[in-house]
């Protein structure tokens, strides 16, 4: 299996994709089990219910700093926000994966589509919510 070879490259990708999504259900699934854990069945069910009333619905992690500290404490919440986070990465090193496997196969066109598009991908991420435009 070579990196010019158009399969290898596919089968590459597939099992970036495959284990970021078990990668993000199995940190799911782990916080989920926290959250019975340390609430209960009845706690968790009357937590999860939708009540527009009550929105904001509880107090979430919401930037970087707070959701490594939520985690530091073993809020079971802040490990499901990880596991979301892994689950939103996953195309974004599918596309970082790209960048290296064109490269290898000394693809340049491909390598410079690829690199302009992981750049649009960090600046609409990590930029875009500064832009008071866009509610920054």
């Amino acid at each position: 299996m070579t990196p010019s070879d158009p399969d290898s490259m596919n089968a590459i990708i597939s099992k970036v994709l495959r284990y970021g999504v078990v990668l993000s259900s199995a940190v799911i699934a782990l916080g989920v089990v926290l959250l019975v854990a340390h609430d209960g069945f009845s706690q968790v069910a009357a937590f999860l219910s939708y009540n527009p009333s009550q929105i904001p619905h509880g107090s979430f992690p919401v930037s970087f700093d707070g959701l490594a500290a939520s985690l530091a404490k073993g809020s079971p919440i802040a490990v499901i926000e990880l596991g979301v986070l892994v689950l939103l990465a996953t195309p974004v090193s599918r596309v970082l994966f790209s960048i290296f496997l064109f490269a290898a196969e000394h693809n340049r066109t491909y390598v410079y589509i690829t690199l302009t598009v992981f750049i649009l991908l960090l600046f609409s991420m990590l930029v875009t919510p500064y832009i008071p435009i866009f509610g920054g």
